[in-house]
């Protein structure tokens, strides 16, 4: 599934996401998501998070348990 809604992602959920420095790469970084941060509803690049290890990035993949 895509991150690019706000609505397909909630606190807990497990996802890969891609962070600032890794942005031309596309290296992807999984982690379960404790914090939304973009407030609008949908984001072209993905929804930006901040994982519960404290990493920031935008959803590349929602990731299925």
């Amino acid at each position: 599934m895509s991150g690019t809604r706000r609505e397909n992602i909630k606190p807990g959920l497990k996802v890969a996401i891609v962070l600032k420095k890794d942005q031309r790469s596309g290296k992807l970084t999984e982690g379960v998501v404790k914090d939304l941060l973009t407030k609008s509803p949908t984001h072209h690049h993905g929804i930006k998070v901040r994982l519960e290890d404290g990493q920031v990035g935008r959803v590349k993949e929602i990731l299925e348990d």
